[in-house]
């Protein structure tokens, strides 16, 4: 009788653990949530240089993203698992459509459409209820080179629940095999600077 008590205890005992397991992954799963892209005009993706005429800015509204992000039962943002954006190399534009075909012919639109980020890890601590700042490793990719790049951006959780994302990242065309232009028979020499910047905006 013992015997059989204590089979019955421990097969109690195991059935009791594995609903605690799937309980909790049941939980896990529902606070992970895939967040995309919103569209509409405070979405924008912008290319800062300047050269030793003067500064110029190009902006984008053809971009794709997504991201994986979890919230705890408190809905505070704890983990970012995948991220990813994609901005077609045509879809920049300046105020000089001159400067935008020499500027496809400069980063090779034709033979790389896209330039991309791949998140690799992340790293979240908080600054204010609501406000995040996500410390991300990823890798970004311009004319078929991919570099690793780390970047803060500040993650601000909607009363809506949308996520606003902004930042940006300082790089060297060299570093991207690009050499940095010069037009006008030399007289206009686009520096070797970059800015990435952008602020995006994620619902589910």
């Amino acid at each position: 009788m013992e015997t059989n008590y204590a089979h019955i205890k421990a097969s109690n005992i195991a059935i009791l653990i594995v609903a605690i397991l799937l309980l909790t992954a049941a939980q896990v799963i529902q606070a992970q949530s895939i967040y995309k892209l919103a569209k509409g005009p405070d979405v924008t993706f912008k290319l800062l240089g300047s050269s030793n005429i003067h500064d110029w800015v190009m902006t984008s509204s053809g971009i794709e993203s997504a991201g994986e992000f979890s919230f705890d039962s408190e809905n505070k943002l704890t983990s970012l698992q995948s991220f990813n954006f994609y901005v077609a190399a045509k879809s920049l534009k300046s105020e000089h459509e001159s400067m935008d075909n020499r500027t496809y012919k400069t980063i090779k639109a034709d033979q790389y459409p896209k330039i991309s980020y791949k998140l690799i890890s992340a790293i979240i601590t908080i600054i204010q209820k609501s406000k995040y700042l996500i410390k991300a490793t990823g890798e970004l990719t311009i004319t078929g080179v991919t570099k690793a790049i780390i970047m803060d951006v500040t993650a601000t959780v909607n009363p809506d629940n949308t996520i606003n994302c902004t930042g940006f990242k300082k790089i060297q065309l060299t570093d991207y095999n690009i050499k940095p232009p010069s037009f006008m028979l030399g007289a206009m020499k686009v520096k070797n600077n970059l800015t990435i910047q952008f602020n995006l905006i994620y619902k589910k």
